[in-house]
This record gives C-alpha cells, sequence and structure tokens, in this order.
C-alpha cells in the first residue's frame, strides 16, 4: 500500500515531492483515497477467494474462539490492525492532512478494514464473528494512535517473521497450500514480535545506537486445527503433535531510527520496519526450557 500510494502521488506532483508538506495536498490526497480504495476492493476480492470461496454461508452470528490457535489468530489481528493504521496515518499526513486528523482518521483505518473481515466471518457458516477479535483489533489501533499522541512517534513496534514448517502437510489446506497462504494460515511458522526502541526512553539518546531494539517474541507449535488436533487426514492416521507456546526474546533494528537524506531509503525502510529481521534468539517453552537459536526468523 505505502509503494502503491507514493508512486501515484508521486507522479502526479514529481517537482514538490516532500514527505509530510505544511498544507493539504489535494493531488495527493485524491491518490491516496483511490488507490487504497482500490487496494480494498481488490483485498476483499482476494480474501473471499483465498479464505471464503468453498464454506457455506449462513445468517450473521456470532463465536466464541478465545482457545482457537493458542490465541496466535488474535495476535494475528492487533498486528494487522497496526501495520494499516500506521499505513493509513503516514499516508493522511504525506498528503499534507493536520497531525491529530490524521493520527485519528488513519491510525483507525485498521480497525475499519478488518471490521469488514469480521462481517466477512459473520457471515460464513464455517466461522463466525468473534468479539475478542473486534478486541484485538481495537487493541492494534490503539497502540499506534496512543503512542502518536503521547510521544509523536512508536517506540513499541508490532513486527512479524515467518518460516515454513512441515504442519501444513498434514491438513487439508486449512494451513495453506503454497508459501503466499502459508504465511498468512500457519500459525506454526509466524512469530508475532513487540519491538522496543531503548534509546527513545533514555534521556541522552546517543549512549547507545538510536535503531536498537530489544523484542520479544510469542509463537505456538504443533497447531494442525484451531482447538485440538485432527488423528487422520483423507483417512491416514497423523502424528500426535504436542501443541505448546514459544517466547523468545531477540535484538532488532528500528530502521526509521537510521538517518538518511535519501527519500528511497526512507520509503524502503519504513516498508521494511514491518518485519523482525533475523538474528541470534532466546527460547523458551514448557518442554525445552531455554534454547538458543543462532538465527532465528
Amino acid at each position: 500500500m505505502i509503494f502503491l500510494s507514493e508512486s501515484v502521488c508521486y507522479s502526479q506532483n514529481n517537482k514538490s515531492f516532500d514527505y509530510f508538506p505544511d498544507s493539504l495536498n489535494k493531488k495527493r490526497l485524491t491518490g491516496v483515497i483511490i488507490t487504497e480504495s482500490v487496494i480494498y476492493a481488490g483485498s476483499m476480492i482476494g480474501l473471499n477467494s483465498l479464505w471464503y470461496k468453498g464454506y457455506p454461508r449462513s445468517s450473521f452470528h456470532f463465536i466464541n474462539d478465545n482457545k482457537g490457535w493458542l490465541q496466535m489468530d488474535k495476535l494475528g489481528h492487533s498486528l494487522s490492525s497496526y501495520f494499516i493504521g500506521r499505513i493509513g496515518h503516514k499516508m493522511l499526513r504525506w498528503s499534507g492532512v493536520d497531525e491529530k486528523k490524521a493520527i485519528w482518521y488513519g491510525g483507525m483505518l485498521g480497525f475499519a478494514y478488518l471490521l469488514n473481515v469480521e462481517i466477512l466471518d459473520g457471515f460464513s457458516k464455517e466461522w463466525g464473528a468473534s468479539a475478542s477479535d473486534l478486541l484485538a483489533n481495537g487493541i492494534g489501533s490503539g497502540l499506534y494512535i496512543g503512542q502518536q499522541l503521547c510521544w509523536g512517534e512508536q517506540r513499541f513496534l508490532l513486527k512479524y517473521s515467518f518460516h515454513q514448517t512441515k504442519f501444513p502437510d498434514y491438513t487439508n489446506d486449512q494451513l495453506g497450500d503454497n508459501l503466499i497462504q502459508e504465511i498468512i494460515k500457519d500459525y506454526n511458522g509466524g512469530t508475532v514480535w513487540l519491538s522496543t526502541n531503548i534509546s527513545s526512553f533514555m534521556k541522552n539518546r546517543g549512549i547507545i545506537p538510536e535503531w536498537l531494539n530489544v523484542a520479544i517474541g510469542y509463537s505456538p507449535e504443533g497447531l494442525i486445527g484451531a482447538n485440538s488436533n485432527p488423528t487422520e487426514l483423507n483417512g491416514a492416521p497423523i502424528p500426535h503433535f504436542d501443541r505448546y507456546r514459544q517466547y523468545y526474546f531477540s535484538l532488532d533494528v528500528d530502521f526509521n531510527k537510521i538517518k538518511t537524506n535519501s527519500k528511497t531509503l526512507k520509503l524502503f525502510f519504513e516498508v521494511l520496519n514491518i518485519v523482525k529481521i533475523p538474528f541470534p534468539a532466546l527460547e523458551y517453552n514448557k518442554f525445552d526450557g531455554l534454547k538458543f537459536h543462532y538465527l532465528y526468523f
């Protein structure tokens, strides 16, 4: 969304390109609205094809899925709401919208977008709308909006990392049939990180590198079903997998803290800041205790 919005607006106003103009730039705002509308419509169509196609519809209903997937799906909701809100705020500021308006309107974009996803869930017989999902969406948006209002910067970043696992082989596409689907569906391979910038809390920010973060992560393991694992697939037995939680500690980089005069690099760093970089990490789980990973992603 960042790349598409920036490229559309850049082409319309190449000579006066800057990130946060002092006054409203109607051409940029129009480009942002059109681009985000197209992305919204396209993503809804794609999501319907990827996630809901082939499942029967029903009347709108709620379900209680608080225990499903060891709560990794709830973190995914907060993560998505946070990301989209961050993009929404940046795009409105880039269009010259007043800072507080951009924080509220842009920061709530993630909650509004995922509300539509929740409505789709509510009309699907396979799933259903979830109050805890709505709460998680609000937490993600609130984390972004609250920090911008309080500090004018993001000292706590939500980030994501992913590695492929063996578990999609034991499901009927519930965890994905290819890499793109697995990134979204296979919770075993995903890790959600809370990455904290240390120097932003220090009076003298020169003591340690401003870009250095510490990160704590969470990921489940052994999940091939939402609440429990099936014992067979198409009549063939499935091995037993213990379902458990993994907690991580690692270092990270806040790419927005790396100083550069290049607008291209700033844009690249903005996008890259969504991902937790591969780095050595400590893991704790109830079976192995503490484990050290030379490189974890």
